[in-house]
This record gives structure tokens, sequence and C-alpha cells, in this order.
């Protein structure tokens, strides 16, 4: 799993069912029973606040006091994910970071506002362009 699904999963518990690959007999369907189930799966948007809301849920009872809100270290570690630089260069890579991989404030700062945007767009799914075949 990409280190942003894993993001996804631990925000939205329901995320790494809708991220499985189906059985065999569910893949089989007709192209006109697929099309809308396809319009009905997409995901639908949500606001910053929504995904702030979800995200307080995810990490509430920690004892440990982390700026999760401006900081994508602390974000990661209150969601109990590997925080390291090696996760972080990972993370950038699947996001798309153009900059240099050395975990710069330039870097962390852009891992968290593409982090939140992606969760808000993706309304807790990962998008297919950030899935890791």
């Amino acid at each position: 799993m990409s280190i942003f699904g894993s993001i996804v999963s631990a925000i939205f518990p329901h995320a790494s069912a809708a991220t499985t690959a189906p059985t065999a007999a569910a893949a089989a369907p007709t192209a006109a029973a697929a099309a809308p189930s396809a319009a009905a799966s997409s995901p639908k948007p949500m606001s910053q606040a929504d995904v702030v809301a979800m995200i307080e849920k995810a990490v509430d009872g920690q004892d440990e006091d982390l700026n999760w809100r401006q900081s994508i270290v602390d974000l990661m570690k209150a969601l109990k994910l590997d925080s390291s630089l090696a996760a972080r260069k990972q993370l950038a890579q699947e996001l798309g970071y153009t900059g240099a991989l050395d975990g710069s404030a330039a870097m962390n700062i852009w891992l968290h506002k593409q982090v939140m945007a992606k969760l808000a767009e993706g309304g807790g799914t990962v998008p297919a362009s950030l899935k890791v075949a």
C-alpha cells in the first residue's frame, strides 16, 4: 500500500475495504451494469473542515500533544504511521513533489498541504492516480 493510502486508511477506516480488489465473481458484470455502479462509487469531495473533523476523530485520545494541523511529521505520528525521512520521501514521490527530497521545511510544508488537499479531494478514498498497482 502507498504511504498516502496508509494515511487515508488511518483516517477513514472504510477506505481499506474500498481499495481491495474485487472477487472474480464481482469482476464479471456486464458493461451496462458496471456503468451505473462506477458513477455511484466515484468519490465525493469534502471540505477541509470535514477532513479536520475526521482526523480529530482518528487521533482522539492521543497522549502526545502533536501539531498535526501544520506538521506532516506530526500528522503521520498522530496516525501511528512511519514519519521518517524515507517515508516522507516516498510520500513526496507519490504526490509528485519536484523539489529536493531532503526533508526540508519547504518539502514538509508542501507535503502537508498536498495531503490535506488530496484527502478533501478524494472524500476518503485514494485517487486512482495515487494507487499503487
